[in-house]
């Protein structure tokens, strides 16, 4: 008690620091929502479900410390340039798990996405990174085509056999220092489709019986040119569930890419574009199976919110996408005819049970599928490590957090995994063949189209 002023309650034992600010720094339509940063109550809840603090176990490396982080740059009391502030922007994988458990609603993904937009358009970057970017997002990623030409050295790399010799030597893993992530790159590459699925699909594939739905199918980048065998079988199943399917040609990627790297200025030219090209058709959906883009193409309503031209259009743009599972829970699912004995386990994609809050339905379609023991993973919802390229810009902290999904994946003793994103395909496909774990790792739509086949082999029999 002061004895100054008899009576009066004791000074708090916790300093609450200094208050709000009446104009924050960042004032732009893509900065940092600073009363959604005022939000957070610093109760630490977020603390037990973030892969980056589980590893380091430091509060910088939390969702609330980062939050702090970006208050203490919008009050001006840290400059957006200090040692640091970046490098702990990007240490997040945005994986929003903590989006998912905050009890005040702070969105700490979103905040650290646009973080990152105000580091790309204030502060100088080095001159290489400054390259890899325009090369990478401004050239490379804003057409299908260049994406698909790009792919072609790799494609050649496997079929003259220098994949094997250069995994046989091992030459990759021998690399010094930072090198040393060229080996692990090389160890997720898959085996490639011989053409980009762009090239083969038909702009309409017709529905097989009566025609339910016409949806629109954005072709994710990834799954165009890695995981072309994904997507082919996503349009066999939406045409086994009669649906007309349209794969616009012109598409090109949803933005996730730029999003994640602070380049909103793509962003919103990738946005308008796709809004313009699948307004074209009368579709009753747009659906994605790549975790990824369904989020992102979701948030263009939210992104082009203060253009006149885009608004009401992108609003109703968003409204019609789903991911592939979501769709066909909602539909509903046909249920396949033919038994597929195997043990499943699922692995839930951050973009798709954080971002988009889809959970119960990919298991909903899984469990339909005759025959199959479902088991569950134990935390289905933790990052395998993925998160776009996090497991190459921090390839260590990203084995880290891949070895904890591996433990749990090796627990189920399932043959199959399945999960509905290009990242985590690669990621726990690379994980498991590495640990010497049994089980193949797949998109639920590969497991859903092979049920239907089965049953059209059977029926051909009887």
């Amino acid at each position: 008690m002061d004895d100054a002023h008899p009576g009066a309650l004791s000074a708090p034992a916790v300093p609450l620091g200094p208050g709000p600010v009446a104009r924050p720094l960042f004032t732009d339509v893509d900065a940092p929502d600073y009363d959604n940063v005022l939000a957070c109550i610093r109760c630490g809840l977020c603390l037990s479900v973030c892969p980056t603090y589980s590893t380091d176990h430091l509060e910088v490396q939390s969702p609330r410390g980062r939050v702090a982080l970006i208050r203490a740059v919008e009050e001006g009391r840290l400059p957006l340039e200090s040692p640091g502030f970046k490098e702990h922007m990007y240490h997040c994988l945005d994986c929003r798990a903590c989006q998912t458990i905050c009890p005040s609603g702070v969105r700490v993904g979103e905040l650290v996405v646009a973080a990152r937009a105000e580091i790309d358009k204030r502060e100088p970057q080095p001159w290489l990174e400054r390259i890899l970017k325009r090369v990478i997002l401004r050239w490379l990623l804003l057409r299908p085509e260049r994406v698909e030409w790009a792919m072609v050295p790799l494609r050649l790399y496997q079929r003259i056999g220098l994949q094997r010799l250069v995994r046989s030597t091992r030459l990759l893993g021998r690399l010094p220092g930072r090198l040393g992530v060229l080996g692990f790159m090389e160890e997720l590459l898959p085996r490639l489709p011989g053409r980009p699925l762009r090239q083969e699909l038909a702009e309409v594939t017709p529905a097989r019986g009566e025609r339910r739905y016409r949806v629109g199918f954005f072709l994710g980048c990834v799954m165009n040119v890695v995981y072309a065998e994904v997507s082919r079988a996503t349009v066999n199943v939406l045409t086994e569930n009669g649906c007309e399917v349209v794969t616009p040609k012109a598409q090109r990627c949803c933005g996730a890419p730029h999003a994640a790297e602070g380049d909103t200025r793509s962003l919103r030219a990738l946005a308008r574009h796709n809004v313009d090209l699948f307004e074209q058709w009368d579709l009753d959906y747009v659906v994605a199976d790549c975790a990824a883009c369904a989020a992102q193409t979701k948030e263009y309503a939210h992104l082009l919110r203060d253009e006149p031209n885009y608004r009401d259009r992108a609003i109703a743009f968003s409204r019609k996408v789903r991911d592939i599972t979501e769709l066909l829970a909602e539909i509903p699912l046909k249920s396949p005819t033919e038994s597929v004995p195997v043990r499943v386990t699922y692995h839930e994609a951050c973009h798709l049970c954080h971002a988009q809050g889809v959970r119960r339905q990919p298991r909903k379609v899984i469990k339909q599928i005759p025959g199959i023991e479902f088991v569950e993973l134990k935390e289905s919802d933790w990052c395998c490590g993925s998160a776009g390229i996090y497991n190459i810009t921090h390839p260590e902290r990203a084995s880290r957090i891949l070895e904890r999904k591996l433990k749990n994946i090796a627990a189920t003793e399932a043959d199959i995994v399945l999960t509905g994103n290009p990242g985590c395909l690669l990621q726990l496909d690379a994980g498991v063949r590495r640990a010497g774990i049994r089980s193949r790792v797949l998109h639920p739509t590969q497991l859903l189209d092979a049920a239907y086949r089965a049953g059209k082999a059977a029926g051909k029999r009887e």
